[in-house]
């Protein structure tokens, strides 16, 4: 259990759900991870959950890494703190869903915000750290729905939000190749996490339960599990991916 020893993680969004089990799983394979969340007490509990079971975590609350100062505030403070950044999870973000004729502005924006601009604003807080170290790994979290339509429901501004993340994902990678940095991303499809299930998106009726090939819903450490190997020094030959965690979901017409 030493894939990341050593390793000085940062890991957005680590109130519960998928950056929750990513700094468990993240800390349990030796790295140093630093979170950050809005939701104080969720972060103070995934820290309590790490230090628990033996591993090592800052959490740092309330941040907002769709901010520029608040995503170069903690980044700066985790190299403070560590001496340098090995690694960035991108995993934080929060949208909004309906169809396009009753869809606000005002609805359109938070989304772009909160699931674009936040993974841009704090790659490029944490670049010149990566570039310092001689490199590093940087992963971010797309979704199945930056290459299709939603079948589950109207997810105009999320689609458009992850399909950018994709796409800066890949021009990252190219700019980050002659420093050693490679950048990735994760693409989850139905995953059962705190906000998915208060929101009853994956309560599929009968009709719609064989769109995904696995026959449930995954969980999130198996997306946790797809960002440590990209985290880690066994994806070294790997930058500009997309590693699709979706239970099939996304190859079924």
């Amino acid at each position: 259990m030493d894939r990341l020893d050593g390793k000085v993680a940062l890991i957005t969004g680590t109130g519960g759900g998928m950056g929750r089990a990513a700094a468990l799983l993240f800390a349990a394979e030796g790295a140093k991870v630093v979170g950050c969340d809005l939701k104080a007490d969720g972060n103070a509990e995934t820290e309590r959950m790490v230090r628990s079971a033996g591993g090592e975590m800052t959490g740092m609350a309330p941040v907002d890494c769709a901010e520029a100062d608040g995503a170069s505030e903690w980044v700066a403070q985790a190299a403070q703190r560590y001496g340098g950044v090995d690694i960035l999870f991108n995993n934080a973000g929060a949208g909004r869903m309906g169809p396009i004729d009753e869809f606000g502005i005002d609805d359109w924006y938070f989304t772009i915000r909160n699931e674009l601009h936040i993974v841009f604003l704090v790659s490029r807080a944490v670049w010149p750290y990566l570039v310092a170290r001689g490199g590093g790994a940087i992963v971010n979290t797309a979704s199945i729905v930056a290459t299709g339509g939603a079948w589950i429901g109207p997810q105009n501004a999320h689609g458009a939000a992850k399909g950018g993340v994709l796409s800066l994902t890949r021009q990252l990678a190219v700019e980050g190749g002659r420093h050693g940095i490679r950048v990735n991303a994760v693409s989850p499809g139905p995953i059962a996490t705190p906000a998915t299930d208060a929101a009853g998106a994956f309560a599929l009726p009968p009709e719609r339960a064989p769109r995904i090939v696995l026959g449930r819903v995954g969980r999130p450490e198996e997306v946790a599990w797809a960002a440590l190997f990209l985290a880690s020094d066994e994806a070294s030959y790997v930058t500009g991916a997309n590693l699709v965690v979706d239970g099939g979901t996304s190859m079924i017409c």
